[in-house]
């Protein structure tokens, strides 16, 4: 049994400083994007652990910004300027975005670099039962789900012009050893679960079933809480939150998607299905999603313990660094300490993975 279980939560309208004058964005979008009437609104939105946004209206228009957190960061983190290169490269490839609009680099009109896109609206679900909806409907969505996933993995990243966004091949020792480094420069406290992931990885890195050096665009956090569904059907119109998007194996995309809505008792974690009577509630079975998935990227897909194992320790590094930015006190999000603590919560169930003690 995990020791600690945090939820959370949706995004919500927080009514906190923006740290910026309003009045000189507006100055600065007016002279750039085409907008008809008068009035300029902003609101943040708040339940996101990293990159601060924001629901403007500009005139008539309804458009998010997204900005990096004040003060020192890690490095390579809070990626704005890749969010909005991939967004923009993603454009007419069927994988569904919000329309990119503009990059800045100038941080003396919001204190950092920021980018602006379009707001779609729709439904985000943070809990992977689906609340509210159909047995058929949240079947659909599911399948939604592993279609995107797939669909963004069989885009040709040289085709739209992602060539050297990331490096070809060995993307998991490449990313054991970058998050054993971020662990090193963001840990709060002892994990000795951290420790014995870090060897085992490294141990077995070249054991997954795919080849290592096969590469693909990569999402980074792709799961429902990172997704738009139509507000009355039951498909994706837009997924958001690109900052840890990258070249990698798709695999560990997949792992990552899977570890947030099977690996977990809903009082494990919140958002977690395991345990649940999914057949009633129209979810599928891990192995039964991950065949969908192999259905929309056209070739057969397993899962290993590693791959699993992996998207666990590299979430349990991230919320580590959340912890951090919270002792720091330049963390997005009010409930940072409260994520934080997710930390050790994940890297025991990898271990409980590579130990073979938890079986989905």
């Amino acid at each position: 049994m995990l020791q600690e279980s945090v939820a959370i939560p949706p995004e919500v309208i927080v009514p906190h400083t923006a740290g910026f004058d309003p009045a000189r964005l507006e100055a600065f979008l007016r002279g750039r994007l085409p907008a008809e009437g008068p009035g300029f609104g902003m609101e943040a939105v708040g339940g996101g652990q990293s990159n601060p946004t924001f629901f403007l209206t500009l005139g008539e228009r309804r458009l998010v910004l997204r900005k990096r957190p004040p003060g020192p960061l890690l490095p390579s983190a809070h990626a704005i300027d890749r969010e909005f290169r991939v967004q923009s490269a993603l454009k007419g490839t069927g994988v569904p975005v919000p329309e990119p609009l503009l990059y800045c680099a100038d941080e003396s009109v919001v204190g950092t670099a920021f980018y602006v896109m379009e707001r779609v609206d729709g439904r985000i679900f943070h809990d992977s039962a689906l609340p509210g909806v159909s047995h058929a409907e949240r079947a659909a969505m599911y399948d939604s789900l592993a279609d995107v996933l797939g669909r963004l993995h069989r885009v040709d990243h040289r085709a739209v012009g992602l060539e050297g966004y990331g490096r070809d091949g060995d993307y998991f020792a490449r990313q054991i050893s970058r998050w054993t480094r971020q662990w090193e420069m963001s840990r709060t406290r002892d994990l000795p679960d951290v420790n014995v992931l870090i060897t085992w990885l490294a141990a077995h890195v070249n054991r997954p079933s795919e080849e290592a050096a096969r590469t693909g665009i990569v999402h980074g956090d792709f799961r429902f809480g990172n997704v738009i569904f139509h507000p009355a059907e039951p498909r994706i119109v837009a997924v958001l939150d690109w900052e840890l998007s990258t070249l990698g194996h798709p695999l560990a995309d997949l792992a990552h998607t899977c570890v947030y809505s099977w690996l977990f008792k809903p009082d494990e974690y919140g958002g977690g299905v395991m345990g649940l009577d999914l057949a009633a509630l129209g979810i599928p079975s891990l192995d039964a999603f991950v065949a969908r998935y192999g259905a929309a990227t056209g070739s057969e897909v397993r899962l290993d313990p590693f791959h699993l194992a992996f998207a666990l320790f590299r979430n349990a590094v991230i919320f580590e660094g959340i912890a951090a930015r919270a002792r720091g006190g330049n963390a997005s999000a009010a409930n940072a300490r409260e994520i934080g603590a997710l930390a050790p919560v994940f890297a025991r169930r990898a271990v409980e993975i590579i130990e073979g003690r938890c079986l989905v």
